[in-house]
């Protein structure tokens, strides 16, 4: 019981350690997707910036790009997998220029900078506050109005160089070092001598302005790929289920590293206790048998006045009677010592081969007398088997098999002893008789010391049996015998000269 709580109080520390680890590992999976996402985020502030260069690369006029040019440059930063999408839009959310693949979402309903993940896509809108405000960089302070090649120089200069007409800059717009002096042409104001905010010649103040309104820049959208996002998660993902199941199998391999120590330093302390009971069992063994030893002699003693009294000439008849009684009894109890101190004495095996039917027929000879009396019919079939055994010790044996099987029967009975072959290695031996039978609760007890299912048996007959058996690597079975009796079946029994 106590071990059981150790180990149990063991895989609980091992368990939560091991939530612990999964904790950790949680947290750190949840971090590197941070981490990806602002990386992609950077990215996009490099994106970002590149765009605003790309706005003042492409601006003609002062503060006027040609849509087809902005888009073709537009077109030439997207890259599918990485760089989805770029759209600009006006103040009415409506596109400007756009290249690549666009969501589908109007920028109207968006309050400053957004982001907006998706499984596949990033969407990043009015990214202020990712790099280089595009919408207020470009010339300054006014934003860029973005036109088709048509309007910008007109329907009929497309390719002539147009005139600037600027509109004139606030106070606040000059430089606090400003010592020019502004030179005025008609209504064109001029900073230092150059035009500092144009529109074409051909389009009126009302044109100008309405263009401002529909096609300037005033917000603009990036779809970046989640690509590299998920990769990273998901490599993170692997690495980290890879050290859980590292972690799960070393709190495994500690759980049971401890348990089968547990076990083993149990095992050890039952081994000393059964060693130190098996050396008193040793002792009390020997004892015993020195004691039946030495009873048996004052028995023989007891035995041999009881027959000088019955052989009295001047003996009654009742005297006579209780001697011979005395007699019998003295037989039964020296009967019993004898088996005792057999069953009791240290064996061991010398092997030899034996030819096992003449060892049967040897044994039958010498309970001839036991045969005869109940009338038992005897039979020896099988075909004739040389096995290796003690020789002594399978004669006892079968003796005592045999001893078994006559004090079963009643009168004509029948005993029937078959043997033959297991395997090319091995034989088996059987011995049949028609008596009562064992029950089947008890065909295993039967071969225990002391138990018996006959009057006068004494209980170590069939132990003795199972001791001799053991010894030389045999099996004993006590099987039902059809229609009744019982089978005692030996088995294993190595034939001679076979390996």
């Amino acid at each position: 019981m106590e071990l059981n709580r150790r180990i149990a109080l063991i895989y609980g520390l091992l368990a939560v350690a091991w939530l612990l680890v999964l904790g950790w590992q949680a947290a750190e999976h949840i971090g590197v997707r941070r981490t990806a996402r602002e990386e992609l985020t950077n990215r996009a502030k490099d994106i970002s910036t590149t765009l605003g260069i790309v706005l003042r690369s492409q601006r003609r006029f002062g503060n006027i790009i040609s849509k087809e040019r902005l888009e073709s440059a537009l077109g030439d930063l997207v890259k599918p997998g990485d760089l989805n999408g770029i759209a600009l839009f006006n103040p009415a959310g409506d596109v400007v220029a756009s290249a690549g693949t666009l969501v589908d979402f109007h920028p109207k309903s968006i309050a400053g900078p957004a982001e907006f993940w998706e499984d596949q896509t990033v969407t990043l809108m009015n990214l202020v506050d990712l790099g280089t405000n595009v919408t207020r960089d470009i010339e300054g302070f006014n934003p860029p109005v973005v036109l088709p090649r048509a309007e910008m120089y007109g329907p009929s200069a497309t390719n002539a160089t147009p005139s600037l007409l600027l509109s004139p800059p606030r106070p606040s717009e000059l430089p606090t070092n400003f010592t020019s002096t502004l030179t005025i042409t008609g209504d064109v104001p001029r900073v230092g001598g150059r035009p500092r905010f144009a529109r074409p010649r051909w389009m009126s103040e009302p044109e100008y302005k309405a263009a401002l309104q529909k096609q300037s820049v005033h917000s603009f959208l990036i779809v970046m790929s989640t690509n590299a996002v998920r990769a990273a998660a998901e490599q993170d993902l692997w690495r980290r289920l890879l050290i859980l199941l590292f972690a799960a199998l070393a709190a495994a391999g500690t759980g049971l590293a401890w348990r089968n120590l547990g076990k083993s330093s149990d095992l050890q302390l039952r081994l000393v206790r059964a060693s130190e009971v098996t050396t008193h069992l040793k002792e009390m063994n020997l004892a015993a048998a020195g004691l039946a030893h030495e009873t048996r002699n004052p028995l023989n003693i007891i035995r041999g006045h009881a027959q000088m009294i019955s052989k009295q000439p001047d003996a009654t008849t009742e005297l006579r009677d209780k001697s011979r009684a005395i007699v019998d009894e003295v037989d039964k109890v020296t009967a019993q010592l004898n088996e005792f101190i057999n069953y009791s004495r240290p064996r061991e095996i010398r092997r030899t081969s034996v030819a096992l039917h003449a060892a049967i027929q040897e044994v039958q000879r010498a309970l001839n007398y036991d045969i005869e009396e109940k009338q038992i019919a005897f039979t020896l079939d099988g075909d004739p088997l040389t096995i290796e055994a003690d020789e002594q010790l399978l004669r006892q044996t079968l003796f005592n098999l045999l001893m078994n099987a006559i004090q079963a029967l009643e009168t004509g009975g029948s005993i029937r002893i078959l043997a033959g072959e297991t395997n090319p290695n091995e034989a088996f031996l059987e011995i049949r008789d028609t008596g009562p039978g064992v029950p089947p609760e008890r065909r295993q007890e039967i071969f225990k010391p002391y138990v018996t299912t006959h009057q006068r048996g004494t209980g170590l007959g069939l132990a003795v049996v199972q001791q001799i058996t053991l010894l030389h690597g045999w099996v004993i079975e006590c099987l039902p015998n059809e229609p009744k009796g019982a089978i005692f079946r030996l088995t294993h029994l190595k034939l001679a000269g076979k390996t």
